[in-house]
């Protein structure tokens, strides 16, 4: 195993994990450890600037499909931008809670801000609630599948053994 190795796949495992809270960047993580194992490696010209250039694609795609997943969601069932930013803030309440706040802090805070911000009936508000958080669980499953993917792809990359098949 070479440091590159390790070090990326210690940023991806945090990543991986990071996919879940809402204040770590997980996917710019993926990112960031690529380009330290590219350079760490020893930059060798094109290959290295074409497994960059794909995994740039790649971060953006996961980024977009996490936060596209959020909005279809919320517009799904009806939510509001405030129910998602909602929904975002009982994330980050959620965490004092452990793993059951991931599911409670996302569903309660985008029910509060339908419910208190932008005024709705209550039954509306929970229909809301109930669609910003699948958005957000998608979201986050998305996300998660795709980080992994790269993550499995980088790391092929940057074993030892692989070196030679590319």
């Amino acid at each position: 195993m070479s440091l590159a190795f390790v070090v990326f796949l210690v940023l991806w495992l945090i990543a991986l994990v990071g996919t879940f809270i809402p204040v770590v960047p997980a996917t710019a993580l993926l990112l960031i450890g690529g380009v330290a194992g590219v350079f760490l490696q020893g930059y060798s010209g094109w290959q290295d600037g074409v497994f960059l250039a794909v995994l740039v694609v790649l971060t953006i795609v996961s980024s977009l499909a996490d936060n596209v997943a959020s909005a279809w969601g919320a517009g799904k069932y009806g939510g509001s931008k405030q129910a998602i930013w909602g929904a975002v803030a009982g994330s980050l309440a959620g965490l004092l809670l452990g793993p059951l706040g991931i599911l409670v802090g996302p569903l309660l805070g985008a029910f509060l801000a339908e419910l208190l911000l932008v005024r709705r009936p209550v039954d509306e508000a929970a229909r809301s609630a109930f669609g910003t958080l699948v958005g957000l669980l998608t979201g986050m499953a998305a996300k998660f599948v795709l980080n992994f993917l790269i993550g499995v792809w980088a790391l092929w990359r940057f074993w030892g053994p692989a070196q030679g098949l590319f």
